[in-house]
């Protein structure tokens, strides 16, 4: 099983953009697909976006498709998340999440409960 650690939050300015980073251990990262999950002050974790082991398909919540982009470099275990266009809306912990259940199904890639491997999390906040 993978460990995962995340980086690459902060605070920033709304607007912007910022990259967050998912590094991960072990030989089998190729073969996990991974999410992005965050949890905003006194709300629940929400699905954010997702990628294939492949990294050939990638699912996004409504509120960050077009603005966010995941992406995945398997020959140095990290999924990316890049995020443009930032919203104080978008202040939340973001978590990385992998799985190598294997699922073809939509619901694998954002519900939570499908994800068995998770990193600390990272704080981004932004500011109005």
């Amino acid at each position: 099983q993978v460990q995962l650690v995340e980086s690459g939050g902060g605070l920033v300015q709304t607007g912007v953009s910022l990259r967050l980073s998912c590094a991960a251990s072990g030989r089998t990262f190729s073969s996990y697909r991974m999410g992005w999950f965050r949890q905003a002050p006194g709300k629940e974790r929400d699905f954010v976006a997702a990628i294939t082991s492949s990294g050939g398909i990638t699912y996004y919540a409504d509120s960050v498709r077009g603005r966010f982009t995941i992406s995945r470099d398997n020959a140095k275990n990290t999924v990316y998340l890049q995020m443009n266009s930032l919203k104080p809306e978008d202040t939340a912990v973001y978590y990385c999440a992998g799985s190598a259940h294997f699922c073809s199904e939509y619901r694998c890639y954002a519900n939570e409960n499908e994800y068995v491997t998770w990193g600390q999390g990272t704080q981004v906040t932004v500011s109005s």
